[in-house]
């Protein structure tokens, strides 16, 4: 008797972020390792340091968070990665505006 072939996948992803307000005058770097679907762990440049959102990720948060050259690293990307590639993708990249509806006034 033979056991039908069991596949699994696993999915790791790394998605860098970069928001901008005002040009490069406001700039906002977002690092989100995801597995499975799943956020584990985020490194936001606003917040300055790592957030874990399951237990491994607070333990990857906790562990990165105190290694003091990773941290200066990650803290430099919203100017290395951001910043510096500011020009090279404003063709590319979407501004998004709040827009409000007028106001109308009954009679």
């Amino acid at each position: 008797q033979t056991c039908p072939a069991h596949t699994e996948v696993f999915q790791r992803m790394a998605k860098q972020e970069c928001y901008f307000i005002n040009g490069t005058e406001k700039v906002r770097f977002v690092e989100r390792l995801i597995y499975n679907r799943m956020e584990d762990v985020r490194f936001d440049s606003d917040v300055g340091r790592f957030v874990g959102f399951t237990p491994a990720g607070e333990k990857w948060a906790q562990d990165l968070n105190n290694n003091p050259q990773w941290m200066e690293y990650k803290r430099g990307q919203a100017d290395t990665y951001c910043r510096h590639n500011y020009v090279g993708v404003t063709p590319f990249s979407v501004e998004r505006r709040v827009h409000s509806s007028p106001s109308q006034s009954i009679p």
